[in-house]
């Protein structure tokens, strides 16, 4: 394999990523469109439409695995292709987090258990990050990757203060305990996406530093 052909196969790859990731971030805002709407179907959907996400990460896993055999790549190449491994394994469990609010969706049916604000705003944080995490990776920029982490500090803050809310509107709703659970899942999976997401931030400060690092 000539180095042009493996550039272009590292190209392809990072653009498969990028597709990938946009669809688990369009996989987030369907569900808690779903959640703040009772609407089932699109909650449904988004159950179903998880499977293209499991499948895009095992075509990267897979095109890793022949690029690996023909090429033996060393040095910057294979800590390329490592991150490539890494973020799609957090993509694929932040679509899993998405389908989980679809599923207590569906759970929740159409109870009328106030949704609240905090968690529409969790929500818009988490999607402002996955809009940085992919500028990180697709422009190796550490300033942004950077940034990740400082933003998730603000998600653990309001995703706390949700949990707080929650546990006030059980006091109030005593028979309502199992669906107010269910809201605090949904915040939760939030939360857990945007950890998925700060450790994309590391994948890319990893690939450009050649140096771990924490920023949860």
């Amino acid at each position: 394999m000539t180095r042009n052909h493996f550039q272009a196969e590292l190209d392809d790859l990072n653009s498969l990523i990028v597709q990938v990731a946009e669809l688990s971030g369009k996989a987030l805002s369907e569900a808690i469109d779903a959640l703040f709407t009772n609407n089932l179907e699109m909650a449904n959907n988004v159950v179903r439409n998880d499977i293209h996400i499991d499948r895009g990460e095992l075509e990267i896993n897979d095109k890793v695995v022949v690029l690996i055999a023909k090429q033996q790549p060393v040095a910057t190449d294979l800590r390329r292709i490592i991150v490539f491994l890494r973020i799609a394994t957090d993509i694929e469990r932040m679509a899993d987090n998405a389908k989980n609010i679809a599923q207590s969706t569906i759970l929740l049916e159409n109870n009328n258990i106030p949704k609240l604000d905090n968690l529409k705003k969790l929500h818009d944080v988490v999607q402002n990050m996955l809009e940085k995490a992919i500028i990180a990776f697709k422009n190796e920029d550490v300033n942004i990757a950077k940034e990740l982490g400082e933003i998730d500090d603000d998600v653990d803050r309001l995703y706390n203060n949700i949990v707080s809310e929650l546990l006030g509107m059980t006091a109030t709703n005593p028979d309502k305990i199992q669906y107010i659970m269910q809201l605090a899942f949904c915040a939760r999976y939030l939360e857990r996406f945007a950890d998925h997401i700060t450790n994309i931030g590391e994948s890319v400060l990893f690939l450009v530093k050649g140096i771990n690092y924490d920023l949860n």
